[in-house]
């Protein structure tokens, strides 16, 4: 995602969702980003977006509803609107655009407590806040590998049984299978699915074995290896070529919640012709 990023808010009003957003942007932030909010039938600043707002410090009592039309294109990058079941204001330019649905928490009915209201409104301002910070952890992406496949593995109890499902669910019979493993490759897909053998694992938590990518050749497993290190990512075993089972030069690193993922390359004809005899990993440098 571009880091040169100018934000515009759109809701209907401009009086909730969109200035909380504007809010919750500006303090997130500061001056790395340009942000506005705005909308097709501006009102007024939400008395309870205000109060909500000012419990988690952010200020909004100054604010004020905009039109969508006071706002220059040129001065946006990127558009979000916030309607959910509304019309959602137009705009013009050639801004990317996202939609964050997000149910409006204002009513017209004058019978809806007080505490509801709130819990309304901050169930909204921290759906927001939650689509802002993965919006912020896509802003400055360091450079990764170019994957040219995806693969995923999993356990399952009765691989006969699993493996007749997911050729339906995947249209095709597998690729190879043993009495460990069942196989599935779909080029145009560009996937390689793998179920294994559960091997007495828990299986409503330990189903995943882990995920992978494949790159193009050995060089850039090794690129992969310098890349993750790079931007701090967590390197679980360092590149090498194994030669049981299928022949792969790989890396193994670990996501934020610890899961196993795998960069991988095939090896080259002339690469399988240097298969030691001990069939120990070789590392990589």
């Amino acid at each position: 995602m571009n880091t040169d990023e100018s934000l515009l808010f759109l809701c209907v009003a401009n009086s909730a969702r969109s200035q909380m957003a504007e809010g919750l942007a500006r303090r997130r932030f500061g001056g790395r980003v340009a942000v506005q909010s705005a909308g097709s039938e501006p009102s007024s600043v939400n008395p309870y977006a205000i109060e909500v707002m000012r419990e988690v410090g952010v200020d909004l009592s100054a604010h004020h509803s905009k039109s969508v039309q006071t706002i220059d294109p040129a001065t946006v990058s990127t558009v979000i609107t916030l309607c959910a079941e509304e019309v959602c204001p137009a705009f013009f330019g050639g801004a990317r655009r996202m939609h964050w649905p997000i149910q409006d928490p204002a009513t017209h009915d004058p019978s809806t407590p007080r505490e509801e209201m709130l819990s309304r409104f901050r169930a909204a301002r921290d759906q927001i806040q939650g689509r802002l910070e993965v919006f912020d952890a896509l802003l400055a992406i360091p450079e990764g590998p170019r994957p040219q496949e995806f693969h995923a593995s999993v356990r399952v109890k009765d691989l006969a049984t699993s493996t007749r499902f997911y050729a339906w669910l995947l249209g095709a019979e597998p690729k190879e299978w043993t009495h460990r493993y069942s196989t599935f490759v779909r080029p145009d897909l560009r996937t390689n699915f793998v179920l294994v053998v559960s091997d007495g694992k828990e299986l409503h938590r330990d189903t995943l074995y882990h995920l992978g990518i494949a790159v193009a050749d050995k060089a850039a497993v090794v690129r992969s290896h310098e890349l993750a290190t790079m931007a701090g990512f967590k390197v679980s075993k360092p590149p090498r070529t194994t030669w049981r089972g299928t022949p792969l030069h790989e890396l193994w690193l670990e996501d934020p919640d610890g899961n196993l993922i795998e960069i991988y390359a095939r090896l080259t004809p002339e690469e399988l012709a240097d298969k030691p005899a001990n069939l120990e990993p070789t590392a990589l440098t």
